[in-house]
């Protein structure tokens, strides 16, 4: 079992499951496609209705009076441009923001997506991986969060033989696991499954747009008829004449220049939040934006980016330089990788005399500190100092 470990699949075995499909395909919600974009953009109840009566005016040969299609042309190439090139920002964010996956693969360390893992993979997690497939501890001990999946906040220790469930993100420690599930069958994934939709955009503008153009088109007709018959029955126009006044009537009663103006003035707002760095994905976002009185986000990940960095540092005892090697054994030999320990080994990096560890404490947010015994050297414990020192605390 532990040279399986050690080598993982081999690339026969990777080929094989892919293969037979155990890989962990994406089951994400996929941006619209442009073709999707262009049809939901051209196929409207008032691109329609004008195309209807453009198509009146081509038949009687009245081409001149066929330019007030510019405004539906103008209208719908603002609206499928934008969405187009949201489309493609997200997708390029997407590609920068894919997760990795650490994997261990004919006796080497891999570094690949996670829509490549296949199953009984053997990866390894360390702190702040979000476990993207349902895996078993094989070796190793973690502290995972799974409140994204249960809604309890309290952290859950994961040993040898415990699953590990995709979603779940590990807190401390370091372990190796081995893939049980992947795709469709993560336990994250089947949850999601049931309720995962396009949510469309509500936006009070376009429905009232759209409720002003579906009460026209059912009053349109009937008039339109009664206004052909009126021109070429009563009043004896020729047919051509008799369209082109219909036509012309009947476009007044649509509300071609609100439509072309709401349009134009979110393409601006557009414009003007690109300006600033904001992304917009539809035009009507923009209204839903204006409504806002308060904007809620997440501090870390989303305004920062949860590094540290040492800038300072000073020892009781103002041994500096027997500190430094202190710490520098410490973080060499420390299976921890948060953003502490991290920070630690980014400043000291050079041990002045290597020790040998005896024991390892891996960091945990219960207990608030590390320890590692170093043979001859004693034990060391790295730590929130009121939790370390206790009463001695207040007095340093």
């Amino acid at each position: 079992m532990e040279d399986k470990l050690k080598i993982g699949l081999t690339s026969k075995e990777v080929e094989e499951r892919k293969q037979k499909n155990l890989v962990n395909v994406d089951t994400t919600l996929p941006t619209k496609s442009v073709k999707q974009i262009i049809k939901e953009n051209f196929i409207t109840l008032f691109n329609i209705l004008n195309l209807i009566l453009g198509i009146c005016i081509f038949a009687v040969g009245s081409y001149k009076n066929m330019l007030f299609l510019w405004i539906v042309i103008v209208n719908t190439a603002i609206s499928t441009v934008q969405e187009i090139h949201s489309k493609r920002m997200i997708d390029k964010l997407a590609i920068l923001a894919t997760q990795k996956a650490k994997v261990i693969r004919d006796g080497k360390k891999q570094e690949i997506e996670i829509h490549e893992i296949v199953l009984e993979d053997i990866i390894e997690l360390e702190m702040g991986n979000q476990v993207a497939v349902d895996s078993v501890v094989q070796e190793g001990t973690v502290e995972v969060d799974e409140s994204f999946l249960t809604g309890e906040p309290d952290s859950i220790y994961k040993q040898k033989g415990d699953m590990i469930l995709s979603g779940s993100i590990v807190l401390s420690g370091r372990c190796q696991a081995k893939v049980v599930h992947v795709g469709e069958e993560n336990f994250a994934s089947k949850m999601t499954n049931g309720v995962k939709h396009v949510k469309k955009v509500k936006s009070e503008m376009m429905q009232s747009l759209s409720k002003i153009i579906r009460i026209l088109t059912f009053a349109i007709i009937p008039i339109g008829i009664l206004l052909f018959s009126n021109q070429y029955f009563h009043l004896q126009v020729n047919l051509q004449e008799a369209v082109v006044k219909t036509v012309a009537a009947m476009i007044g009663m649509i509300p071609e220049g609100l439509v072309l103006l709401t349009s134009t003035v979110l393409a601006v707002s557009v414009i003007r939040l690109s300006k600033r760095k904001v992304l917009v994905q539809e035009l009507y976002c923009i209204e839903t934006l204006a409504r806002v009185d308060t904007l809620c986000l997440d501090k870390t990940g989303t305004l920062t980016e949860g590094k540290m960095e040492v800038k300072k540092y000073s020892s009781l005892n103002e041994k500096n330089m027997e500190m430094e090697n202190i710490l520098a054994n410490f973080a060499n030999n420390s299976q921890d990788s948060n953003a502490t320990m991290v920070a630690i080994k980014e400043k000291f990096k050079k041990q002045k005399e290597i020790w040998k560890p005896k024991t390892i404490i891996s960091f945990s947010s219960q207990t608030k500190w590390s320890a590692i015994t170093f043979e001859e050297k004693g034990s060391y414990l790295l730590g929130a100092p009121e939790i370390i020192m206790k009463r001695k605390f207040r007095t340093i």
